[in-house]
């Protein structure tokens, strides 16, 4: 069996975990390659790092606002010492340096599988209703605000309760002026402008993950239902589930935009309507449980990557309960 050498950013698993450590999880148990993990971590403290069944090695690399000249070069180090196959950054904040030096890893013999940088930019939430309205998906009402303002006329516009979502991270519900200006306040503080204002919709939250092959198809799609979630809105318990809209809507998504890569699309199911709330343009920290359902979605990707003929998973048993 070959051996793979597999460089895994977002390796954190705290209260708010990456995907790393479920990707991880994720490969060692793939049938046809036997994966030697590199953890790729911005801190010392990443609990990743000292997972050794999972992560066999790690690296510290620079923090995503040194930019993609410090990241290349940072890898190039690395490489001299563990000779990387393919790379898989795992957070929204890693895509555009690995995006940017694509090329070059290319030449340096590290493969990646990702979007395109117009792909990013279109599934980034601000611009959101022009991925909505390609794949022809209903999505609340949403704004963009930049100050108390124009945070004022939004839920002045949309009506109380809202979302208040930070454009990268954070998403908190506020029933009333003052609590939106509390969270606008919070999420400024943290993430910076702008922050999104979006109309809340009530029904089941249910997720679909699987791999664009940069063809228009869909691949190992895998959705579960939101059960319980944490305080920080992250799925504590799932249980996966069939629903042909929500598969659909996710099909016509990567279709419409030939998306490369991994992705996640969340929506809300309310009666027969399904609405766009996000689309996260990598794996989710749950990632694991496709895994445990059939869906290697991680051995898949690096398949990708490197070109190999790939067989996708067709179908996932429902009713498997994740925690």
């Amino acid at each position: 069996m070959r051996t793979l050498t597999i460089a895994i950013t977002g390796i954190n698993a705290c209260d708010n975990p990456a995907p790393g450590v479920g990707i991880a999880k994720s490969l060692k148990e793939a049938p046809g390659f036997q994966a030697r993990t590199i953890g790729l971590a911005y801190d010392a403290m990443e609990p990743g790092i000292y997972l050794d069944q999972y992560i066999d090695r790690s690296f510290l690399i620079p923090y995503p606002v040194s930019g993609p000249d410090a990241l290349l070069h940072r890898l190039q180090e690395i490489h001299a010492i563990e000779p990387i196959d393919v790379l898989l950054p795992n957070l929204d904040s890693d895509l555009p340096n690995v995006i940017a030096i694509e090329s070059t890893l290319h030449k340096m013999g590290i493969r990646v599988f990702l979007p395109t940088e117009e792909q990013f930019c279109l599934r980034d939430k601000q611009h959101l209703r022009g991925a909505a309205d390609l794949a022809g998906i209903d999505m609340p009402q949403q704004a963009v605000v930049k100050d108390q303002k124009e945070l004022h006329q939004a839920t002045q516009d949309i009506g109380v309760p809202v979302m208040v979502k930070g454009s990268v991270h954070s998403a908190s519900r506020a029933n009333s002026l003052q609590e939106a200006i509390t969270r606008f306040t919070a999420v400024v503080a943290r993430w910076g402008y702008p922050v999104l204002v979006q109309e809340v919709v009530i029904g089941e939250e249910m997720n679909v993950i699987g791999v664009g092959d940069g063809h228009g198809r869909a691949l190992g799609m895998v959705a579960i239902k939101k059960m319980n979630v944490t305080e920080l809105g992250k799925i504590w318990t799932g249980v996966t589930v069939s629903n042909q809209r929500l598969l659909e809507a996710a099909e016509r998504f990567v279709a419409a935009t030939q998306w490369r890569g991994p992705f996640e699309v969340e929506c809300i199911i309310s009666g027969e309507q399904v609405y766009l709330i996000e689309i996260n343009p990598r794996f989710p920290a749950w990632v694991y449980f496709a895994t445990g359902v059939g869906s290697n979605l991680p051995a898949l990707l690096v398949d990708l990557a490197l070109g190999c003929p790939i067989t996708p998973p067709e179908g996932y048993p429902t009713g498997k309960l994740y925690i």
